[in-house]
């Protein structure tokens, strides 16, 4: 009798955590239910805070120490590859709401209607595309290259997960995060203690403003992202609100006409008009160069990921998974193969997109693209550093102008054409964020011997349960703030592919500003610094960047007086305590935007009041201060309030 063969390993040096032949407990009920309740809720926290200053928070960490303290800290129950089950999960609504956020807010800008159900059909087309095209890269981007691509975020999850029994004590720094940011978030803007905003317009220096964006979500952020991004964010907002604007307000004193995009003369502009018809479209350009020049920096690796990830997909065709150890499962690539065609189709076919069958052809191939882009440069980089945005212009660049030399703008006419583009961008968009973030779950649950099959089929409940309230959220907040340069939510990223697209169609862009943006960041670059960090603080205003500063100087303050070892734990606790301000401070704003729209939708005369009380009404109505004085005095009270999140802030880390 023929003896049935040993399973075949593919990685003969390397032994997971929980080792091929044992079998716990891993796709399970609490894990499923627990990580898409992260999904929704790290989802709607990163669109709440993409929308304002285009950027999102990795999910990954937070989601493992959460589900690490719920299922064994709280249930006595969870296994390791549950927890990871449940990371996955949870780390997904961050992906897709980043994709959604930074493109899906352009129609909006443009004035156009799109329903939710087509939002949340666009969502689940790109987040599938990104993890059918990221299967048959595994095998070679996380087992192959296992000792050659680090993938930090896939790792640092791991080891966390691994070191289950810290799991309730870190859980605690987030909590405390959460709360801190929910309580302060609570009290300025839920009672209206104070402003979200406090900004001031120097007089002695004409067309010059400063301010701060009094949010925790933010300070956060900084701490996150470290002193020397922030403080590259921070210059490019003094060089555009304290430089450019004043320069420009000065020179129009000679002016006596409008200087077009702007209907008025420059002398009769205050700073913020200045912002919204000149440092807008100069930020927009040096964004757009930057981007540009983060891809070009990745283009050795952008070659070699697609060539092999090619060689791979082929290998997959001729190869099967017959006689595969567990660790080496992953979903058929028949399943892959039928599942892309069959999203190819849908996308074909998706009524009101005008993309026809040009459109899903680009949409496919872009997608298959920067897919293996970006899963090989979040393995070297991290998913922080991915340039998503620059892969997301260049679609849309190249898709736009395919378009007008097809004729397509007199066809089916501009706003048809743009449309049609931008639904490229966002699909491929989407799904290289899922991609990111599949690759580096797929890292961590290689590390910990997670069977990938499983975990390849989280991804797509990752993607399923916050995909239904991506669209809703958007529109919700565009609806009650507005969205884009005009609105209280900037959602930059959407705004800079919006001018480009109808720009390229339309040819109505101010591309003197564009250019001169793009002129300022090649010389930032020359100067052998990164002008994407610098372009996006010119872009946003000059209030965004400082709370984000004010974190990275927290940070910095611990690298002068802190030990290597205690720098490290004290780098994961504020990674922690970060993450949980950016949750907290989030999910209460969107809990009010969402209690008022319920008030407004019964018609409670309570929804109206709010929207329309004054900032400072008890300090009118309690302590008699004055209408001269009222805004002055709520503002230094709400940096006043800020102070005291930045020493809880600094208070937590430091106990590490």
């Amino acid at each position: 009798m023929q003896q049935p063969k040993a399973p075949i390993q593919l990685q003969k040096d390397f032994e997971p955590f929980i080792k091929a032949d044992q079998k716990i407990p891993e796709f399970t009920r609490a894990a499923l239910i627990l990580g898409m309740v992260l999904a929704i809720i790290f989802g709607l926290a990163n669109a709440y805070l993409g929308l304002k200053v285009g950027m999102t928070v990795s999910a990954s960490i937070p989601a493992a120490v959460i589900s690490m303290a719920i299922l064994r800290g709280v249930l006595k129950r969870g296994t390791i590859l549950e927890n990871n089950i449940s990371q996955t999960i949870g780390s997904s609504g961050e992906s897709l709401a980043a994709g959604v956020i930074f493109t899906i807010p352009a129609f909006l800008i443009w004035g156009v209607t799109i329903p939710i159900w087509k939002i949340i059909i666009i969502s689940i087309l790109g987040g599938f595309l990104g993890i059918l095209f990221m299967i048959p890269l595994r095998r070679y981007l996380i087992v192959q290259e296992h000792h050659k691509l680090p993938f930090p975020e896939g790792t640092a999850c791991a080891e966390i997960l691994m070191a289950g029994d810290e799991g309730g004590s870190k859980a605690k720094s987030v909590f405390a995060g959460v709360g801190i940011g929910a309580i302060y978030k609570f009290i300025v803007s839920g009672f209206k203690f104070g402003i979200d905003r406090p900004v001031w317009d120097l007089r002695f220096f004409k067309g010059a403003s400063v301010g701060i964006e009094a949010s925790p979500a933010l300070l956060g952020v900084g701490f996150i992202i470290g002193p020397k991004i922030a403080s590259l964010m921070l210059a490019g907002a003094i060089m555009g609100y304290l430089g450019i604007a004043p320069l420009i307000a000065f020179l129009g004193n000679f002016i006596t006409s409008a200087v077009p995009p702007a209907a008025l003369p420059i002398p009769e502009l205050t700073p913020a008009q200045l912002r919204s018809n000149y440092i807008v479209y100069i930020g927009a350009g040096a964004v757009a160069f930057g981007g540009f020049v983060s891809l070009i920096k990745a283009f050795p690796v952008i070659f070699s990921s697609f060539r092999l990830g090619f060689q791979e997909v082929l290998h997959g065709l001729r190869g099967g998974q017959r006689n595969l150890e567990r660790t080496a499962l992953d979903i058929p690539m028949s399943v892959v193969l039928l599942g892309s065609l069959l999203v190819a189709v849908i996308i074909w076919l998706l009524p009101g997109t005008h993309l026809g069958f040009i459109g899903a052809l680009l949409t496919v191939i872009f997608g298959f693209f920067f897919v293996s882009v970006a899963a090989r440069i979040v393995g070297i980089v991290g998913s922080s550093s991915s340039p998503v945005s620059g892969m997301t212009l260049a679609t849309l660049l190249v898709t736009t102008v395919i378009f007008v030399a097809l004729g397509m703008p007199g066809k089916i006419g501009e706003s048809a054409t743009m449309i049609a583009a931008m639904m490229v961008g966002s699909i491929v968009c989407i799904a290289v964020c899922m991609s990111g973030d599949a690759s580096q779950d797929l890292k961590t649950g290689f590390l910990v011997g997670s069977t990938p099959r499983k975990q390849q089929i989280a991804e797509f409940v990752g993607v399923l349960a916050p995909a239904f309230f991506m669209g809703w959220i958007v529109i919700l907040l565009h609806a009650k703030f507005g969205l884009g340069p005009t609105g209280t939510f900037e959602a930059p990223q959407a705004t800079i592919m919006s001018l480009v697209v109808k720009g390229v169609i339309t040819q109505a862009l101010p591309w003197i500003f564009v250019f001169i943006g793009m002129l300022i960041a090649l010389s930032i670059e020359l100067l052998g610094i990164s002008s994407l960090p610098v372009a996006i603080g010119m872009y946003l205003p000059v209030a965004l960047s400082t709370p984000i500063f004010v974190g990275g100087m927290v940070y910095w303050l611990f690298r002068k007086i802190s030990s290597a070892e205690e720098l490290k734990r004290r780098e994961d606790k504020g990674i922690l305590y970060g993450s949980g301000l950016v949750a907290g401070d989030a999910l209460v704003g969107v809990g009010i935007v969402l209690l008022l729209s319920f008030l407004g939708a019964i018609g409670s005369p309570l929804e109206a009041q709010w929207w329309s009380v004054r900032e400072g009404w008890w300090l009118d109505r309690v302590l008699g201060v004055s209408a001269v004085t009222l805004h002055s005095v709520t503002q230094v009270v709400t940096v006043l309030f800020f102070a005291i999140v930045v020493w809880f802030l600094y208070r937590n880390v430091k106990k590490a």
